[in-house]
């Protein structure tokens, strides 16, 4: 077995080597690189607030059939398994998943062939949220002499820094996870594993079983092929350029392609967003959409909708030029595509166990993240549910506990809170109102909204900080079923507006909350007109004009 201190103190050596050849490195890397433009080189825990559910909904999960399996390992001195739980990823689901099985008693081995901590860590929530900050200091600075502060010179980006201190930062929160794995009794295989059967996984040649299987691999990157497309960038490169581009193009229309895009603008970078729909972040609120997409448009980004990439051209500079299905070309220093992503299932070896996947890898899973063979069980972006990390971490709480610590229970996806790091940030919870409509009936939803600029913002008129508050009411139990605020700290907010609508919040509730003053979350308890009552009003001030 490879210690996970191995691992730790072998881990600064993935940081001072280009990512394609530190994968030799313990057999690990910070998420091997398959894509990069050639210009650019790349260098026991407290249970979850979930839904409680009876033992007996939960017949063949776990608690009976680990208790018999560990009542007959102590009468014969031994178990039939190597272990009773191995974990192929060690991702956020996976280590949670890991470490609470533990605690509980089980024999728990994880693989992961690189970096620990998974997506989010590696190249995901954290590097990401960490750009988003530094993007910010370019208007911050600018906001500054507004405010009566003298800057004598331009501030001026050392990229190189950033991409130091930000791999020091994932090293250090790598090492966390090796430790928690460790001191929870976790035994830790470095290497890609493949499962070989319904209790059997190879890694690195070597056959392991287990008593159950639980896959948490996560997804990557989706590129489409198409001329040229060996060119473009993702995510996970973006995270390890060597200088900033002047000019970036970004592909895509999720939540991934706009907060990078805010991200490399707030650098200074010159940034344009294609989307081949009308309008992006698709299954967000609309007027959230639209609302975020005339201030990315006013902060200078140029977003451009109903348009596609046809191919990509590396030209003799080293810059690339894209040709558009409209015909028109755009020239820039860097492509990248966030056009999605899939699970990372096609070499794991699922088929030898028997386990179905969906069109597109994904695993379907019942409420207990139970395949459909009983041994085998997955969690996280890998299966067909909500890919947020929160949601993967949750999932493998409540399978530890449901498995091996005689409390079964699955996740709640009601109501869950999420945020996108754009510049101005979303933060959303609950129903859109489209959704709402479609639920309930017109006549059964009411909306109350305002946007406005933030006092921040009355000194500096910067432009692409307007700000949107929006709650979404069922009329006729005038419960709060949707919350979306577009604004700087919509993350810090929505959070607690999360609490609100899964405690069954009114909008009366609401209306008989004290606000806190001066602040732009105050909005969200002084809502008085509805947009309907608004409409009314408005017809009847305009039929009234006609009579006079």
């Amino acid at each position: 077995m490879a210690s996970t201190s191995a691992f730790v103190s072998s881990a600064p050596l993935l940081v001072k080597q280009p990512l394609g050849r530190a994968s030799s490195v313990l057999r690990t890397s910070v998420f091997t690189l398959t894509r990069a433009a050639s210009s650019f080189r790349h260098a026991p825990a407290a249970p979850s607030p979930l839904s409680w559910v009876p033992p007996r909904e939960a017949a063949g999960h776990g608690v009976q059939r680990w208790a018999t399996t560990m009542a007959a390992a102590d009468a014969n001195g031994s178990s039939k398994y190597d272990y009773d739980l191995f974990v192929i990823g060690a991702g956020s689901g996976g280590v949670r998943a890991s470490r609470i099985a533990a605690g509980h008693g089980a024999r728990v081995a994880v693989a992961e062939e690189a970096a620990l901590g998974g997506t989010c860590v590696n190249v995901g929530c954290v590097p990401k949220k960490l750009f988003s900050y530094g993007s910010h200091y370019s208007h911050d600075f600018s906001d500054a002499v507004k405010y009566g502060w003298s800057v004598p010179e331009a501030p001026a980006v050392d990229w190189p820094t950033l991409i130091a201190n930000k791999n020091a930062e994932i090293l250090r929160l790598n090492g966390i996870y090796g430790r928690m794995l460790e001191n929870a009794g976790v035994e830790l295989k470095v290497g890609a594993a493949t499962l070989t059967g319904p209790h059997s996984v190879e890694v690195n040649g070597v056959a392991h079983t287990a008593e159950t299987i639980l896959v948490a691999v996560g997804g990557e990157p989706f590129v489409p092929t198409f001329p040229g497309s060996e060119h473009v960038i993702t995510s996970n490169e973006a995270f390890f350029l060597d200088s900033l581009p002047q000019r970036v193009l970004i592909c895509g229309g999720g939540y991934i392609a706009v907060e990078f895009a805010c991200i490399f603008h707030g650098y200074g970078s010159q940034v344009t967003q294609l989307y081949r729909g009308d309008l992006f972040l698709r299954g967000f609120d609309h007027d959230v959409r639209t609302h975020l997409a005339g201030e990315m448009t006013d902060r200078g980004i140029d977003v451009r909708f109903n348009v596609e990439v046809e191919s990509v051209t590396k030209n003799a500079d080293g810059s690339f030029t894209s040709t558009l299905k409209d015909g028109s070309t755009v020239e820039t220093d860097v492509v990248m595509f966030a056009t999605g992503r899939k699970p990372k299932t096609s070499t794991l070896g699922l088929e030898a166990a028997g386990v179905t996947t969906g069109k597109s890898g994904e695993i379907p899973v019942d409420d207990f993240s139970q395949t459909n063979v009983p041994s085998v069980y997955a969690v996280g972006d890998v299966t067909d549910r909500v890919a947020l990390t929160p949601v993967a971490i949750a999932e493998g709480h409540c399978f530890a506990d449901t498995m091996y610590g005689n409390n079964p229970r699955s996740p709640n996806y009601e109501y869950i809170p999420s945020a996108v790091f754009s510049q101005p940030a979303i933060g959303t919870c609950g129903l859109t109102e489209e959704q709402a409509v479609a639920q309930f009936g017109a006549d059964d939803v009411d909306v109350f909204k305002s946007a406005f600029r933030p006092l921040k913002h009355t000194l500096t008129q910067r432009p692409g900080e307007r700000e949107l508050m929006k709650l979404v009411v069922r009329r006729s139990t005038d419960v709060v079923v949707g919350v979306h605020v577009v604004q700087s700290a919509a993350g810090e907010l929505i959070q607690l507006a999360g609490v609100a609508l899964k405690a069954g919040a009114t909008k009366k509730l609401f209306d008989s909350t004290i606000g806190v003053h001066p602040t732009s979350a105050e909005e969200l308890v002084t809502l008085r007109q509805s947009e309907r009552a608004k409409a009314e009003a408005a017809a009847a001030a305009e039929a009234k004009k006609a009579a006079a």
